[in-house]
This record gives C-alpha cells, structure tokens and sequence, in this order.
C-alpha cells in the first residue's frame, strides 16, 4: 500500500445525493463500504465530514445571524453528519470513535491527539466532529490541520468530481483535467482546491492532497493502492 494512514475529506453537500437537503442513506452506506474496504487492508484511516447539507455558517450572516453564532450551528451540523457516518460504519462492521472539537461527552469522545492516534493504532477509523471548534475556520481547515496532527500522509477529498480542472467541467466543456499539479501552480492559476488557510497550511507541511470522485465504487482502494486516481497536489 502506497499510503499507511489517510485523512478522508467528505463534504457534507455530498450527503444530500439527489435530495435538496439532508441525508441520502444510499451514499452513506457506499461511503461506509468504501471506507472498510480499505481499513480491512489496514489502512489508518481519519476523517473529517462538512455539515452543509445541514446548515452553513455562511448561511447565517445572509439571514441576519451574527457569523460566530453561524459557525457554531454549522459545526454542530458536522456532528450530526459525524454521527450518521459512524452509526453507517458501526452496522458495516468498521471500528470507530467519534471525537468533537466541541465537548459533548454523551455522543462524543472530546479530541484528544494521542487518544486520536492511539485509535488509529489500533484499527479504529476515528471520525473528527465539529471542524477545529473555532468560527471562521472551514472543514477543510479542520481536514488540514487534523491531518496535520495525526501524521497522515496524505488528505484524500473526496468530491463529485474526478479531479481539478483549468475550469468548472460542467459549465467549460473546454476544461482541461489536471493529473499532477504543484501547490505553486494551484496559486499562479487560482485553482478551486480548498480555501486558501486550508491549503497553505497543506503546503507549510509538506502534506499532499489527491482530489478524486467518491462516488465511484474503488477509487479510494486504488488510490491507496498507488493507482493514479483523480488529480494530486504535491510540491
């Protein structure tokens, strides 16, 4: 195996399927057996899920909230989301532990690094609620610096989308699809990977980033197979 220990970057719009909000249970339960596959292998794996198929805290300041009191409802929408994918991993037979960033001690284990590690250790995916606990951070934030943390050797997003393109392949039939692209050539031409605190803090620690489709059943076992699947991010 090409990769030991993985951060999985979900989003949460991804959840919704077909649906205008919410929860498709169909793409849960893919994400679930796709998830076991490779920690069956042995792989480490980590993970990090958006909750903006629940609320967003951008959401909140275009409704007339104040932007932190947006943030916290929007982290507490990763929790719920959190707390779905571990209920869809624990009837798939996959070890887990949920920790928050935010203390919640009856749903969740609060994050401690050498637990997290510790669980990981051990075989467990460990699924990190509630983004960094801090407003004005994004989940790619969290994704980063969790993956940071943990040691991973690379964070996995997992999109809609089979990679990064020069430009939005649905609306660009012209877009030209990236199979390898430098974290400075991200910025020169202000590819859509993450937000910028997200990616630079990726970039200052030398962490790669492969985006891929999730969707498509196997591309995370290829990926961590050493196939080439989506478009890497790399120095």
């Amino acid at each position: 195996m090409k990769y030991k220990r993985i951060l999985l970057k979900l989003s949460g719009e991804a959840l919704m399927g077909d649906k205008q909000f919410g929860i498709d249970h169909a793409i849960l339960a893919h994400y679930a057996q796709e998830i076991k596959t490779i920690a069956d292998k042995g792989i480490q794996v980590a993970i990090v899920i958006g909750g903006g198929n629940i609320f967003r805290g951008i959401q909140a300041v275009e409704g007339g909230f104040d932007r932190v009191q947006g943030d916290y409802m929007g982290m507490l929408a990763t929790v719920i989301n959190s707390m779905a994918l571990q209920s869809a991993l624990d009837f798939a037979g996959v070890q887990t532990r949920l920790q928050s960033a935010i203390e919640m001690k009856e749903v969740a284990e609060p994050f401690i690094r050498r637990r997290a590690e510790r669980h990981l250790e051990k075989g467990r995916v460990v699924i990190f609620g509630a983004g960094t606990g801090n407003p004005y951070f994004t989940t790619d934030t969290a994704a980063s610096l969790r993956a940071i943390e943990m040691n991973a050797d690379v964070i996995l997003k997992g999109t809609k989308v089979d990679g990064i393109y020069s430009a939005d392949p649905k609306k660009d039939p012209n877009a030209v699809k990236y199979e390898v692209v430098s974290f400075n050539e991200v910025y020169e031409k202000n590819l859509n990977v993450m937000d910028m605190t997200a990616f630079t803090l990726c970039k200052e620690n030398n962490l790669p980033i492969i985006v891929f489709d999730i969707n498509k059943t196997g591309n995370l076992l290829r990926i961590v197979e050493g196939e080439k699947v989506g478009t890497l991010v790399d120095l």
